[in-house]
């Protein structure tokens, strides 16, 4: 196992902290990305992957109040969301709700990651597709689209980049990928340091060593990004 990945699997989330200097928020902001990435902070599943759209509920098709079963009203409008009130066949997903709205969390950067996973789970109660065998066609290929949106919500937002991006995309802001190089001299000069002091590394001292100054680092610019999300 590389030193690298060593340090990058060891790394937890990162906590909040005091509150600052929002110019400096801004500039963070671009930092935070690259410096998250090189501790790894993407779920299991999720590297690699492009950023999920906030549009990710269109998956789901139809968005018709009436239920496609018998007809009833309020598919969306009451109850959890998932079922028909009347016949409580299971509907299509609402392409209106957000991944915030899903696993019922605020729409805030800051997130509670222990209550995010257990909406999570309780979702895929609801809705896998195993407790759909016996079901209709329709109702088996709605399930499919429901588990996978809510797979891809959790995703999202329990890793603190993966969560960022979605929210600056709800607040109409897309950061594409391969576009470090906005970052300073300065920082970029950082990150090369710490790679050379990993590849120099002999001692599990030297690694321990490393690993604080990268958590250091890593809590000062997600600070400064939860800070600038909540001063908009």
């Amino acid at each position: 196992m590389s030193s690298t990945s060593r340090v990058g699997r060891s790394l937890s989330n990162p906590r909040t902290g005091d509150r600052g200097d929002i110019g400096r928020g801004q500039m963070w902001g671009r930092r935070a990305g690259a410096l998250l990435r090189v501790r790894g902070l993407w779920p299991a599943g999720v590297l690699g992957r492009r950023p999920l759209s906030c549009s990710a509920a269109s998956l789901a098709g139809n968005s018709s109040p009436q239920c496609w079963n018998c007809g009833g009203p309020g598919s969306h409008m009451r109850g959890d969301g998932f079922f028909c009130p009347q016949c409580r066949a299971l509907q299509p997903p609402d392409p209106t709700r957000d991944y915030f709205s899903l696993l019922d969390c605020n729409r805030a950067f800051r997130v509670d990651t222990a209550k995010l996973q257990t909406r999570y789970q309780e979702l895929q109660r609801l809705v896998h597709p195993d407790f759909f065998s016996q079901r209709s066609q329709t109702e088996k290929d709605f399930s499919e689209k429901h588990s996978t949106l809510v797979n891809d919500a959790y995703k999202t937002l329990l890793a603190p980049l993966s969560r960022g991006l979605y929210l600056l995309k709800l607040h109409g802001v897309e950061i594409p990928e391969g576009t470090d190089y906005e970052m300073d001299r300065q920082f970029l000069m950082e990150i090369m340091e710490i790679n050379e002091k990993l590849a120099e590394a002999q001692s599990e001292a030297a690694m321990k060593e490393i690993e604080s100054i990268v958590r250091a680092k890593q809590k000062e610019l997600t600070d400064n990004v939860s800070r600038a999300f909540e001063q908009g």
